[in-house]
């Protein structure tokens, strides 16, 4: 059964008929899915899948099933899924992807029971400081490009997410699930792109908000990135808030993110980080034991962030290596919309083309490769 929240989000992609056909034909043979629920069945993910022409329409569809189907089945907001989903398609929604009103108006209804929670050390236990990071995030992104004003529920899930700042100015996070819920890092640059997404709204808190945004600061300035990966995520963070970092430090992070891009114009996860430096390098075993270890190959997930970041960093778009990686992106994605990025963790779900989708949709609208849909 489809519920209410499934049915409404669904609704609102009724116009791409062509798209829509597309996915539910690929998902209709019998087997295993990556997402399910009620009628949404998204096939597995698999380094197999034919690749197709490019289609914005087939992606969207991929990434607006996926969102709906995780949250009906698991009722929760995940950095992989719905959380990646709300931090990049309020900015979408121009090319046609859905606006997601329906996904805000739950991470509203997650907020209220964080804010609700009075015992701290429960609010900063685990996975939740993250996940409030990204709810803040995703409030704060709706708003600066849909909205176009600050909203009360951002500004409440802000004021959260500072209750659920560590001591060292961190946001704690799991560490056996990388890339996204892998490090107490990884939730700081959230925290800091939804504060980034919110401008003004520190200077209005008050100075003990002040003085925690400070730790945040001195946080991300100081504490070593462990890996290539968190620098990655670290430049993006300065990009979205200039004040972050100098100019010799950024231009760093810039030479390491293109140091990294394959001859083929791609740029590949596993050469962000050594199997020891994923989370708690739980996951070391594995990923030494891929057939591709010495030479693995460019994905979906870094190849769109490379581009994000390097373009938010102030790359033109007819840089050389940008327009090679774009070049990459429309010629490998999947027929099922996704662009196949494997799992640094299990070979089961493969939960990173999620992210490896979004993160190309972003990529190709910052590079003006995504049309504005024209009226009928």
């Amino acid at each position: 059964m489809v519920t209410k929240l499934s049915a409404r989000l669904l609704g609102m992609r009724a116009a791409l008929v062509v798209s829509f056909f597309v996915l539910v034909n690929f998902a209709s043979a019998e087997g295993p899915t990556q997402y399910a629920f009620g009628k949404i069945a998204i096939p597995a993910a698999s380094e197999d899948e034919p690749t197709r022409e490019f289609s914005a329409e087939a992606a969207f569809d991929y990434l607006e099933k996926g969102t709906v189907a995780w949250t009906e089945k698991r009722g929760c907001v995940s950095c992989h899924t719905n959380g990646t989903y709300l931090l990049t398609a309020p900015s979408l929604a121009e090319h046609g992807g859905n606006v997601g009103a329906e996904m805000r108006r739950f991470f509203v209804e997650e907020l209220e029971k964080d804010e609700s929670e009075s015992d701290v050390e429960k609010l900063c236990h685990g996975l939740r400081p993250t996940k409030i990071a990204y709810i803040a995030a995703g409030l704060a992104e709706w708003d600066r490009h849909r909205s176009k004003a600050r909203s009360k529920e951002t500004e409440r899930a802000l004021t959260v997410m500072f209750r659920a700042q560590a001591d060292d100015g961190s946001y704690s996070n799991l560490d056996c699930w990388p890339p996204l819920e892998s490090s107490a890092y990884h939730g700081a640059t959230v925290a800091m792109m939804a504060v980034a997404a919110a401008p003004g709204w520190v200077e209005s808190a008050g100075p003990a908000v002040g003085a925690k945004f400070e730790e945040l600061v001195a946080y991300l300035r100081t504490a070593p990135p462990a890996n290539d990966d968190q620098r990655t995520l670290l430049l993006w963070a300065a990009s979205r808030y200039p004040d972050l970092l100098e100019k010799d430090r950024i231009e760093a992070l810039q030479a390491m993110i293109r140091s990294h891009q394959r001859e083929d114009g791609g740029w590949s996860i596993r050469r962000f980080a050594s199997p020891e430096t994923w989370g708690s390098g739980n996951r070391a075993e594995k990923l030494r034991a891929e057939p591709e270890f010495g030479e693995p190959p460019s994905d979906g997930h870094m190849t769109g962030l490379a581009i994000i970041v390097l373009r938010e960093a102030g790359a033109p778009v007819d840089d050389p290596q940008i327009t090679k990686a774009i070049r990459w992106l429309k010629a490998n994605q999947r027929e099922s919309g996704r662009w196949w990025t494997r799992s640094l963790n299990t070979d089961k779900h493969h939960l990173i083309t999620y992210s490896g989708t979004a993160y190309p949709m972003l990529a190709l609208s910052l590079c003006g490769e995504l049309t504005q849909p024209t009226a009928d």
